[in-house]
């Protein structure tokens, strides 16, 4: 009965992926090839992270053996090598293990946890091969750089994995290698987009930033490290501006023929590994379409009534066509509803005011658990992270650190921002946004489901997932799980924050066609505007952003929809198995346990137990 039912997941779990060409499992299950996967799999995810330090530093694996020399690797003490040898030697690492893998793990002996994660890791492997061999972002994208050296100087200041004046020592050792990492960049990168320019010396104001003032504050003038500091610093402060020199004045001005479109090609090939289910864009695309008029019909329904209140000397236009009275009269109740709204300088202040009556319905409810761990922290987005996180994001705690800080960034309005540019970005985040936001990002969203991943044993397999997180699965989850909150009253039912939320609904639909059609087909910045401001009511300043952001990423957008998609069918299914038994603590609990792998993984794992 057992070897049976293992067949069975085996078999469904070799559907439920769609990427890998492997063949099918076989019927037999074969313990030493398990106990071998745990070994191999553990060694490749560490060696993986010791030629990617400031990846080792957020996950928290911070002293590495070496097991030739056994000489001891303090990892958050290195900047990783960007070099040609080193990416070289990054490539070889992915081929090597690939077949390693293959050879003497394959997927036919490995039972349904373990295969999970084998396919998780093929993926991966796939997906950093295609970026080498063919997108080569590394080569035409400085903000590949600029971000590493950012998160690579930041990470140690947030997570207390050692006394301050250890972890110090190893941001300045960091600080001393900049200069290094930038000249070895700068003999490759070529052909580059401008927008990838300038939004690199955006960010690398960020690190010059980072390093002159909050670095340098956390060193005390009569401390041992400062005579270091002194000396380290205005090397690679240096070296920081002379790059963004470089960018402006040298690479930005020889010719260029690359764009940041992937083009159909490349896009389709980075869609199937990211997305990890069986759809294709042009399938997702037409869904997309299609719901979001569907969307538009339902939010007109909803403003109705709210327009018959605020604004009675109006008529209801029916003398317009259906797409013209849709857009006067919703527009007119979202802009009534955007004058609720923070001041510019409140954004941080009015999210972490919400999170307790967010974590109060939450209970309440009883929608999913909350764990013990009381370490989310809401702080300023770094500022070498704002040129592509224009509002705000989610740092988790790291996987082998989990009581380490959990942060969920909100992105401040500068002062040099003009207050119209300010006005319209609070109009879009208005006081019923702002608290869809903290429901995706933090709770029950992002926060929560990487508290429940942070617990998953053995700890090998949590750290495996962690880093190879499947998109849909995190995204769909923030995206589902806040309809969720919708459908069990949150807010009293406010039809404000219904109709906002159908709103962000429209917005994830655009995030999908923009993706799709900026990426893989022709869409024009006008078409894009258009489909955003007029189609989907966001504001200027909302769209303008997006706008950047669907040049600077690929294959990232269209993630929120897919995974939407696959996590509202599991729970239809889920639910009709279940019956009257349903319950939807237990099943929230089920699905955030088993950590994100993708979403007809985590289905099959859950109804063959």
């Amino acid at each position: 009965m057992k070897k049976t039912k293992i067949r069975t997941i085996a078999a469904a779990l070799a559907a439920a992926f769609s990427t890998s060409s492997t063949a099918a499992f076989a019927d037999t299950i074969k313990i030493p090839a398990a106990d071998n996967f745990a070994a191999l799999s553990d060694r490749f995810v560490k060696e993986m992270l010791v030629l990617n330090p400031t990846t080792a530093s957020q996950a928290g694996y911070h002293k590495h053996s070496d097991a030739t020399t056994g000489k001891v690797i303090e990892l958050d003490a290195v900047l990783d090598d960007l070099s040609v040898a080193g990416i070289n030697k990054q490539k070889d690492f992915f081929r090597s293990w690939q077949k390693r893998f293959t050879a003497e793990t394959p997927l036919s002996d490995l039972g349904a946890q373990d295969a999970a994660d084998w396919r998780l890791i093929d993926d991966q492997i796939n997906l950093q091969l295609l970026d080498y061999d063919h997108i080569q972002n590394y080569r035409h994208n400085p903000t590949v750089a600029v971000e590493l050296i950012g998160t690579a100087l930041f990470q140690p200041l947030t997570e207390e994995y050692a006394p301050k004046e250890i972890r110090l020592g190893h941001i300045l050792s960091r600080v001393e290698q900049v200069p290094r990492l930038l000249s070895d960049i700068k003999a490759y990168l070529s052909n580059v987009d401008p927008i990838y320019i300038s939004t690199a010396v955006e960010e690398n104001d960020g690190n010059i930033d980072l390093i002159e003032n909050t670095i340098g504050k956390e060193i005390p003038k009569d401390s041992p490290l400062r005579e270091r500091f002194e000396k380290v610093s205005p090397k690679a402060v240096a070296a920081l501006k002379d790059f963004s020199a470089w960018l402006k004045n040298d690479l930005a001005r020889r010719p260029h023929d690359r764009s940041w479109k992937l083009g159909k090609e490349l896009y389709d090939q980075k869609f199937r590994l990211v997305m990890e289910v069986k759809v294709t864009p042009e399938e997702l695309l037409r869904d997309a379409e299609t719901n979001l008029k569907a969307v538009r019909a339902e939010m007109l329904q909803l403003a109705l009534p709210m327009h018959k209140e605020w604004f009675p000397k109006d008529s209801d236009h029916k003398e317009l066509n259906d797409h013209e009275r849709e857009n006067l009269i919703v527009n007119e109740v979202l802009r009534k509803i955007s004058d609720d709204h923070c001041k510019r300088d409140q954004l941080q202040q009015t999210i972490e005011a919400d999170l307790e009556g967010i974590k109060k319905f939450i209970r309440d409810k009883q929608i999913v658990s909350l764990g013990d761990r009381d370490n989310l922290k809401v702080i300023p987005t770094p500022v070498f992270m704002r040129g592509v996180l224009s509002v705000a994001a989610f740092h988790s705690a790291p996987p082998l650190n989990p009581q380490a800080e959990a942060e969920y960034w909100v992105t401040p309005i500068e002062p040099s921002v003009s207050d119209a540019k300010a006005e319209s970005k609070l109009r879009e985040y208005n006081n019923f946004a702002l608290k869809w936001l903290t429901i995706h990002e933090a709770l029950p969203g992002h926060y929560v489901q990487f508290e429940h991943l942070n617990n998953i044993q053995p700890v090998r397999r949590r750290l495996l997932r962690s880093l190879f997180a499947n998109g849909p699965y995190v995204e769909g989850w923030a995206e589902y799980i806040a309809q969720v909150m919708m459908d069990q009253g949150y807010l009293d039912n406010d039809p404000r924050f219904r109709l906002v939320m159908r709103k962000i609904r429209l917005r994830l639909l655009a995030n999908t066609i923009l993706d799709v059609k900026m990426q893989s087909q022709d869409m024009t910045d006008a078409q894009a505007m258009e489909l955003m401001t007029k189609e989907s009511f966001q504001t200027e300043a909302e769209a303008e952003g997006k706008l950047k952001r669907a040049k600077l990423s690929s294959a990232q957008l269209a993630t929120y929809y897919t995974g939407l998609r696959e996590w509202q069918a599991f729970r239809k299914k889920y639910e009709a198995t279940a019956g009257s038994s349903f319950d939807m603590l237990k099943f929230h609990n089920a699905v955030l346990d088993e950590g994100p792998l993708p979403v007809p993984v985590v289905e099959t794992l859950l109804l063959t137990k």
